[in-house]
């Protein structure tokens, strides 16, 4: 696979020079440092928990909430569309 890069010119000329000091491409000295790095111990992916631990229980809802749901679905849609008589006055 092939990829491109940019790099700062200090990099680069750093890069250029250590290149030309060893010998060795610098596409060599790239993969070299990346395979060290890949090597390394990769972090542990958090949890779904861990990333939303500081939303979770932040809203509290109705307590029966699960029990109840339609009765408080239709409250609050009951609450939100107009009465009857609210409709009679625009028309």
């Amino acid at each position: 696979m092939t990829m491109t890069i940019k790099l700062a010119p200090e990099m680069e000329q750093a890069l250029r020079l250590r290149s030309a000091a060893m010998g060795k491409p610098a596409s060599a000295l790239i993969r070299e440092a990346l395979q060290a790095y890949l090597s390394t111990a990769a972090p542990e992916s958090p949890s779904a928990y861990d990333l939303g631990a500081d939303l979770f229980g932040k809203h509290r809802g109705p307590a029966k909430l699960a029990s109840h749901r339609k009765t408080l679905a239709a409250e609050e849609w009951d609450a939100k569309r107009p009465t009857n008589k609210q409709a009679a006055r625009r028309s």
